[in-house]
């Protein structure tokens, strides 16, 4: 009779290393963004900007660390933190590109836009991708219906995309290459980055401006082409 195969053991994956406490790490940047403020819970939107900063996410030690910071319930932190789709549970990668497809963008691509980052990236959802370089997000609205479809990265606008700019976007990203938003006055900094800046620290980096000039919104349109054709309104009857 052959002898049974025994299968070596698999080496155990190493224990993550624990995380630095917040409450040492943020200490001092906690209290520049209590001074700003009279009443102490006033600062917390800025300090859960702070906390994802840190960690990417606002995590469970991210609402213990603002609730004793501000002498609020860990409740009532999360009811603010789930409130709000700026602040993720989940660790986002380098970089999150949300695609918006809402009624407009949806119609004018935004659909494609995103399916096509998700085959390209290799995701079968939103999701972040192996590396780490990149989360991919599906989002309502961004407020930007005049430069639709629209995509975020970092919060930062990318106006009127078609899927091959989308792709061109998160490989340049995930290459480190330098980004300009359309309406942004500097590269594209990190999702983390770009969270500080949100909680209310300058941004330090050394850049020069960009020159990019955005057109202008479609829903103005009617009045510039009347305005070019001497078009007015009818005279009101007394």
């Amino acid at each position: 009779m052959r002898a049974a195969r025994t299968r070596a053991a698999k080496p155990a994956a190493p224990a993550p290393a624990p995380l630095p406490d917040l409450a040492e790490v943020l200490a001092d940047d906690a209290e520049e963004i209590l001074a700003r403020y009279p009443v102490r819970r006033s600062a917390l939107l800025p300090l859960l900007h702070l906390v994802q900063s840190e960690r990417g996410c606002v995590d469970v030690d991210g609402i213990s660390f603002c609730a004793s910071t501000l002498g609020l319930a860990e409740a009532e932190v999360l009811a603010v933190a789930t409130f709000h789709s700026m602040f993720h549970r989940e660790p986002v990668g380098d970089h999150l590109v949300a695609v918006c497809t809402s009624t407009l963008c949806a119609v004018l691509g935004g659909d494609a836009i995103r399916d096509s980052l998700r085959t390209h990236l290799g995701l079968s959802g939103d999701g972040t991708t192996e590396d780490g370089a990149v989360t991919l997000a599906t989002v309502a609205c961004v407020a930007a219906c005049d430069y639709a479809p629209v995509v975020m990265a970092n919060w930062e606008y990318f106006d009127e995309m078609t899927p091959a700019r989308a792709r061109e976007l998160v490989d340049d990203l995930r290459a480190g290459r330098a980004v300009w938003p359309t309406r942004g006055v500097g590269p594209l900094c990190t999702f983390r980055q770009n969270t500080r800046l949100l909680a209310g620290f300058p941004d330090e980096r050394s850049y020069v401006d960009s020159a990019v000039t955005t057109p202008g919104p479609r829903t103005t349109e009617g009045v510039r082409l009347a305005e070019a054709q001497g078009w007015h309104a009818p005279e009101e009857k007394p």
